[in-house]
């Protein structure tokens, strides 16, 4: 199992079983914005090259990272890196681009959406995902968790229109997730871990049936686990 395309519910992953399901299915959800030549913005492992590449109409996938990213895997090298302020592509080059998790983590997140645009081609694509409910990560390196209207915000500035911004869970997927979270990256011991994740996981798959991120309108009071939408240049 890789854990990012097929994502099994077992009590050892119920920390990372929702947020990789939703980051997959809002993939798969869009899978026909991917065309051409694609760009993997913070690509780290490349973890969904194969399957777009097999269902999408993307015919070349370039993945680019920096080059102090984390090593997910020593296997898989970026095709390109740069300083995380000047992309070495020219402009109006890539049909469609796209980052998962990546927004979060840049200090300067309008630089790279700044970049991002400019590689695009007009009328070309940005997809993205973010994090909303989830822990500290790549610390010291974790510098936003994003609402949708902050998003909306940065994305404007930079150029880009058309943008759609949905949820990727509401309120039964944050608690489901939470209680994925706790049982697995609290610090309590392996054995409570392992007997409350037996009670547990029953529950968390009731809330994950029950959430309808669909139906979730960013309105006060929302709660949600994180976002992902696309943009157009």
């Amino acid at each position: 199992m890789d854990n990012f395309i097929n994502v099994p519910f077992i009590n050892s992953n119920l920390d990372d079983y929702i947020i990789r399901t939703a980051i997959f299915n809002a993939i798969k959800e869009n899978i026909d914005l991917f065309e051409g030549d694609l760009l993997d913005v913070g690509c780290g492992k490349m973890p969904y090259k194969d399957y777009i590449l097999q269902h999408s109409k993307a015919e070349n996938y370039t993945g680019l990272d920096i080059e102090t990213a984390l090593p997910y895997d020593s296997k898989v090298k970026p095709d390109f890196f740069w300083d995380a302020i000047n992309m070495p592509f020219e402009d109006n080059l890539f049909h469609c681009a796209f980052g998962t998790e990546v927004l979060e983590h840049c200090p300067e997140p309008e630089v790279i959406l700044k970049e991002t645009y400019r590689v695009l081609k007009p009328g070309g694509i940005f997809f993205f995902t973010v994090p909303f409910l989830w822990p500290l990560h790549e610390v010291p390196n974790d510098a936003y968790r994003y609402t949708p209207f902050s998003l909306e915000r940065h994305l404007k500035n930079c150029g880009f229109k058309d943008i759609q911004i949905q949820a990727t869970g509401g309120w039964h997927a944050a608690l489901a997730q939470m209680l994925g979270l706790w049982v697995k990256r609290s610090g309590i011991s392996r054995k409570k871990s392992i007997w409350i994740s037996f009670f547990l996981k029953p529950l968390i798959k009731r809330l994950i049936k029950k959430d309808n991120p669909e139906k979730v309108v960013f309105k006060e009071g929302q709660m949600i686990t994180g976002l992902y939408g696309f943009a157009k240049k």
